[in-house]
Formats: C-alpha cells, structure tokens, sequence
C-alpha cells in the first residue's frame, strides 16, 4: 500500500532513503488500522519530490481507508495542501482556527498574518531567451 516492494523485507535500515524511511513509518501506523494517524513533521528533511509524493501517498490513503490525519507541521504549503482544518500556534496554544482556505486567505490572527507574510515568494518564471 506504502509503495514497497516485498525485497525490500530483507533490508538494514541504514539501506533505505529518507523517503522510504516515511514509508515505513506509514505502513507502521497503518498496520493496526486506525481511524486517526498523527504526522509530526512527516516531509521534513526531504526534498521537494520526494515530499510531494508522500503527500500524495497519504491523500490516496485517505480516501481508500478514510483516514483522519492530524498534521503537525511549520511546511505551510504541505498545510495547505492536507488540511480541511487549520489550527495556527504560537507559545503553545491555538491563537486561530478554521477551515484552511479561510485561514489561508482571510488571516485573522496577527501572529498568523505574519507567518503568511514571512512564506519565501518565488520570482515569476520567466521564458530562456534564444
């Protein structure tokens, strides 16, 4: 389900990628069938593809399982991405919850307004000239 193959078995741990390292850690959560999964800092430490497809693995895993995933995360883009429901925190408690577009694009908390400000914003793509 996780995208490993049955070889894959007979392996060291030190033998497996960062992103076959989350896949496992995946397929362990997965194994006693749970209704919530919690994921602290799941794509953290991996590269840009690599994040994309876990993220991608757990939407599929939740639509075939329908599954519940608690994310906890400082990735907005992976937040945005995964979440119906958004809880922004700072010294340790809630300062803004609600549905992800709303939080997103109607920020009403300062602390969250300048999290949103402070999101790297990549130069428009501009065409190679000839």
């Amino acid at each position: 389900m996780v995208g490993l193959r049955p070889e894959h078995a007979h392996r060291y741990p030190r033998e497996f990628s960062g992103g076959q390292r989350q896949r496992i850690a995946i397929a362990r959560a997965l194994a006693v069938d749970p209704d919530v999964v919690v994921c602290d800092e799941i794509t953290s430490g991996l590269d840009a593809s690599i994040r994309a497809r876990i993220v991608n693995l757990l939407s599929d895993l939740r639509r075939q399982r329908t599954l519940t995933y608690v994310f906890i995360t400082h990735d907005l883009h992976v937040a945005r991405t995964v979440s119906d429901r958004i809880a922004v925190m700072s010294a340790g408690r809630i300062v803004e919850l609600g549905p992800a577009d709303q939080v997103f694009d109607q920020p009403s908390h300062p602390y969250t307004q300048r999290l949103l400000r402070a999101q790297p914003v990549l130069p428009p793509h501009r065409a190679a000239s000839a």
